[in-house]
C-alpha cells in the first residue's frame, strides 16, 4: 500500500451547501481528524531527554495526546509535551505497559486552552521532555497526537459556501 498526501483541510459530509431548512438540505460538512506518532525507545531517551515529537500545521485544533507503552521501561520514566515554552501535558508516568491512555493534561490556563483550540498562524513544533530514574536498559513508548487540520487562521469551513 502506498501513502497519498493532501495539503489543506479535508471537508467531508453529504451536503456541501445549505439549500433549505430541513435535514438533508443543511450543510453538514466537517473537517477531518488526523494523527501523528513518534516512538521513543529507551536508547533515544538515554541519549537525549528532549526532542521534537511532532510538527502540527498552522491553525490545527488539538483533540488529545495519547501514549502507548509498548515495552516496560527498566526504571521509572515520565514524558511531557510542550508547544514552545508552554507545557500542554503534565509529566505522565509511562513506565509500565498499559492500555492506550490520554496523557495527563497540563494545569488548565488560558494559554494551554488557546493552544489546543488553535496552535497558531505558523506551524507548531511540539517537543517532548522525558525523565528517568536511572540509565534505561529496556522500554519503549509511542506518543500520539490527534488534531483537526484547519486553515492557518483556524477556520475549518470556507466563508463562501460555493467553494
Amino acid at each position: 500500500m502506498a501513502f497519498a498526501s493532501h495539503l489543506g483541510p479535508w471537508l467531508l459530509g453529504t451536503v456541501k451547501n445549505t439549500t433549505g431548512t430541513t435535514a438533508g438540505t443543511i450543510r453538514n460538512m466537517g473537517a477531518t481528524e488526523v494523527t501523528q506518532t513518534v516512538t521513543l525507545p529507551f536508547a533515544s531517551i538515554n541519549a537525549s531527554l528532549t526532542g521534537t515529537a511532532f510538527v502540527l500545521p498552522a491553525g490545527a485544533m488539538i483533540t488529545y495526546f495519547k501514549y502507548y507503552t509498548t515495552a516496560t521501561f527498566s526504571a521509572a520514566t515520565t514524558v511531557k509535551v510542550s508547544i514552545g515554552a508552554t507545557d500542554v501535558t503534565a509529566a505522565t508516568t509511562v513506565t509500565g505497559p498499559a492500555a492506550p491512555a490520554n496523557m495527563t493534561s497540563a494545569t488548565a490556563s488560558d494559554t494551554v486552552t488557546a493552544l489546543f483550540v488553535n496552535v497558531g498562524t505558523t506551524d507548531a513544533i511540539v517537543t517532548y521532555t522525558a525523565t528517568k530514574a536511572s540509565t534505561l536498559t529496556t522500554g519503549s513508548v509511542t506518543l500520539q497526537v490527534t488534531y483537526t487540520v484547519r486553515n492557518s487562521d483556524g477556520s475549518a469551513n470556507p466563508t463562501n459556501t460555493q467553494q
